[in-house]
Parts: structure tokens; C-alpha cells; sequence
């Protein structure tokens, strides 16, 4: 997914400090589903859906909510008027969020790239930056956190281990070693169960 960044500059959200490409972004990006968040903070419908998208992003990654933080990471691509209203936008966002800096004409890029005419746009990608889902605001206004999983499948992230806190009595199977944890745990039951009766039949024997 750098190379998609390849020369190109990231800001951390809150802070000032440049997110360099080469290493610190590679790292931040490896094995990750990358959501581009085009949107503004003066638009109405953005204003509408970037506190979903916050929700959306923090009960998948913020330790409140999940175990572990998932495999996601979120870059804000901004049409904000000026760099005042861009800031004050990043700072009602969660910190994880990367952004591209105001004026930076990469901007541009990214629209003509990804087709976005308008906002609020997400636009979800593999770690190799090949395209998910063209769009993602609808999916995440009617499924929510839950979608992240179908995106996790398609990106054939390393690891799949993920899991939604509240979901931990019901989930179903998604890591690709589940089988074999699960078989392995049906034979231990079935030793157990042997081992059981041998010392029952021990018992009565004495």
C-alpha cells in the first residue's frame, strides 16, 4: 500500500509531524484494509456521516471496544476551504487518523484516481491498493462495524484473527487455523472423554 504514497507526504492527526513514506507510513500501512475518507467539514452530509465514520472507526480500533485494535487504517482526504477548517475537523476525529496535508495537489490525484465526484465518499482499498469497495458511506450507514469483516476477507489480510468484543460469545468462524483449532479441540474432548471412562472402569474394578 506505500507505494500508492510512494514521495508523497502524510500528517498524524493533532500533530504536526510529517509521516514518512519510506518507513513509519510502511509500516502504518502494511497488512492493513486503508479506508480514504474524502470529505469536508463544512459539507452538510459530511457533517452527518463523519460522526458514523468516527464511531465506525473507533469501535473497531479503540481498545474500549476491541481486544486488539484492528487491521485498519484511515486517511483523511480533505475539501476543506481553508487549512483552519481542516485542522479544527481532524481535531474532532480519532488521533489514529492520517490526513493528507492541506494544499497538497496529491489531492487531486486521488479523486481522478478513485472517480470521486462528490463527498462524503470512503473508498476502501487492499493492502496492494487494488479497490474493495468503490464507496463504502452507504454500507457503513446501514451494516456498520460489521462490514469491516467482509473487507477483511477480501483483502486476505495475514492476520484474521479479528474480533468485535461484544460479538465474542457468537462468533463464527473466520480465521483460516480455525479448523484445525477446532478439530484439535474436538479430539481433546474425545481423549478427555476416553480417559474418563478408562478411569471409571479403573474405579469399578477396584
Amino acid at each position: 500500500m506505500a507505494a500508492l504514497f510512494t514521495g508523497k507526504v502524510l500528517m498524524a492527526n493533532r500533530e504536526q509531524d510529517e509521516v514518512e513514506t519510506e518507513r513509519e507510513l510502511g509500516r502504518a500501512l502494511d497488512n492493513k484494509v486503508l479506508l480514504l475518507y474524502f470529505g469536508s467539514g463544512q459539507c452538510p452530509r459530511c457533517r452527518r456521516f463523519s460522526p458514523l465514520l468516527k464511531d465506525f472507526f473507533l469501535r473497531l480500533t479503540d481498545q474500549f471496544y476491541v481486544e486488539r485494535a484492528s487491521q485498519l487504517v484511515l486517511v483523511y482526504v480533505s475539501r476543506d476551504e481553508t487549512e483552519e477548517q481542516q485542522s479544527a475537523f481532524l481535531r474532532t476525529m480519532p488521533k489514529r487518523w492520517l490526513a493528507v496535508p492541506f494544499g497538497d495537489a496529491f489531492k487531486r490525484e486521488l479523486e481522478l484516481r478513485f472517480a470521486v465526484s462528490e463527498v462524503p465518499a470512503v473508498v476502501v482499498l487492499k493492502p496492494n491498493g487494488e479497490v474493495i469497495v468503490g464507496n463504502a458511506v452507504e454500507e457503513i450507514r446501514r451494516v456498520g462495524p460489521a462490514c469491516f469483516r467482509n473487507w477483511q476477507e477480501a483483502a486476505e489480510l495475514v492476520d484474521r484473527n479479528f474480533l468485535l468484543a461484544e460479538d465474542f460469545e457468537d462468533w463464527s468462524r473466520r480465521s483460516i487455523t480455525d479448523p484445525i483449532r477446532r478439530l484439535k479441540y474436538k479430539l481433546d474432548k474425545k481423549t478427555e472423554a476416553k480417559n474418563e471412562e478408562r478411569k471409571e472402569e479403573g474405579e469399578e474394578s477396584a
